[in-house]
């Protein structure tokens, strides 16, 4: 079998793969185009959705553009399939390629895992199918405060049968069958009012069945004072916070809660300073914490160490303290320290003709509504380039024919558009024999001999 490469989907109109078309025609359209007017030929670099939202808004507003969009994993959708929570398939973010490290004594014990590799397992993501995280003990610590946080503790101690109706990976759902976490803290360096989750996943998570929230009610006092000059996301998101601590629950609520076996909680004004190690020194068996007090407020505030520290023993560790995207290529500028290409509106500054989207021209933050606008910004920035004659397409290169040749040289066979369309339909096949909505493949192997029968 030839060596696979990356997935290629030529886009607009229909979903065409692995062909090379004549440029003087548009792909789909059926009418031919002058030769006094070049078509512009877009390559997109990554089928997740920044990719897909930059591809949209360029074939929206541009008649006679080709888009051709290249993924290096044989499925697209990047982390829609991939990322944060099988149960939120209507919320799914995009991602970045790399973790951000805790730089702290300790962080590679055994029992200690980055969110984006956590997440990865449960979701099928190919390269974390090895990961098997140990689940035996009884209490986890997640260091982080924001959506992923909340989603990872609601895949520990989320009822087996709701996951059971998820595309949560079957190696992962049998792991979650036999974990024995009962008790998850979410740790911040700040305050309740610098939390990085959103109302519908806070209250997704007190609602949790068979799952009660713990506060500590001092953490909360005073809020309520302040809500009125708040903004109005934040400002609701406090009330729950404050509701949930502080208001007795209803009858109801009290009963539900009584009867629950697990629990999870918020730590605030604490920042990890080192992982304990286990008295054999084998694994991780807890978490050293300096307590951090707030210089400034709202959403600028800082935390500062107060000298104080205060150790939480678990024997399970996640860090999600975000994200960040590494550099493509030496011929492309990148700021490591900030993890984003250099860029104005999209642009790519000091390579003309070169644009970026998504995470890595912004940094790791926001959902997906964020990278759609933020896509189409960057559509709308070659848009008026091409409008303006700042990109001279007099001399054209020619795409993605020479793509498709440097690939026949090398002996490397592109997956396609139809391609995937077999897997789809094996996964969803597969699924559907267990109840889920799909059976995701695991094993990128086992992909492209899928797609070669």
């Amino acid at each position: 079998m030839a060596p696979r490469c990356s997935w290629m989907w030529r886009l607009p109109r229909s979903p065409l793969l692995g062909r090379t078309l004549p440029t003087t025609r548009r792909l789909g359209a059926g009418r031919s185009l002058s030769s006094k007017s070049p078509t512009p030929q877009i390559c997109v670099v990554g089928s997740g959705p920044a990719g897909f939202y930059t591809a949209q808004h360029l074939l929206k507003h541009h008649s006679e553009a080709m888009v051709d969009i290249y993924e290096k994993l044989p499925v697209p959708f990047g982390l829609v399939r991939f990322g944060v929570a099988p149960d939120h398939p209507e919320v799914k973010s995009y991602g970045a390629e790399d973790k951000k490290e805790l730089g702290i004594p300790g962080e590679k014990l055994p029992g200690v895992y980055s969110a984006r590799d956590f997440v990865g397992w449960y979701n099928g993501l190919p390269d974390n199918r090895y990961l098997s995280p140990d689940l035996s003990s009884e209490t986890a610590v997640i260091l982080g405060q924001g959506n992923v946080a909340l989603d990872i503790a609601r895949m520990l101690l989320s009822p087996l049968e709701l996951l059971e109706k998820t595309d949560v990976a079957q190696p992962a759902l049998e792991a979650l069958s036999q974990s024995r976490v009962k008790k998850v803290w979410l740790v911040g360096r700040r305050g309740p009012l610098q939390v990085a989750f959103t109302i519908k996943e806070l209250r997704e998570m007190i609602n949790l069945p068979g799952t009660r929230p713990i506060y500590d009610p001092s953490d909360f006092q005073g809020l309520g004072d302040i809500l009125k000059d708040l903004p109005r996301p934040r400002k609701r998101l406090t009330e729950l916070l404050v509701k949930s601590a502080l208001e007795e629950p209803g009858e109801k609520e009290a009963v539900r809660r009584a009867q629950c076996t697990r629990e999870w909680g918020l730590r605030f004004f604490r920042s990890p300073i080192a992982v304990l190690p286990s008295e054999d020194g084998k694994r991780a068996s807890g978490v050293r914490l300096s307590v951090t007090r707030l210089e400034g407020s709202g959403e600028s505030a800082v935390s500062v160490p107060t000298g104080e520290t205060e150790d939480m023993p678990c024997g399970l560790i996640f860090s999600s303290i975000g994200y960040r995207s590494v550099p493509i290529s030496p011929g492309v500028p990148f700021l490591p320290r900030q993890g984003i290409i250099p860029n104005s509106m999209g642009r790519v500054l000091g390579a003309p003709g070169l644009y970026c989207s998504g995470w890595v021209k912004r940094g790791p933050t926001g959902v997906i509504t964020t990278t759609m606008t933020d896509s189409f910004d960057t559509a709308q920035s070659l848009l008026e380039d091409l409008k303006s004659g700042a990109l001279n397409l007099s001399n054209s290169r020619p795409g993605a024919s020479a793509i498709r040749e440097l690939l026949l040289l090398r002996g490397v066979d592109p997956v396609s558009f139809s391609d995937w369309e077999k897997i789809d339909a094996v996964e969803t096949a597969q699924g559907l024999k267990v109840g889920k909505p799909r059976e995701k493949i695991l094993n990128t192997e086992e992909m492209l001999q899928l797609v070669s029968r």
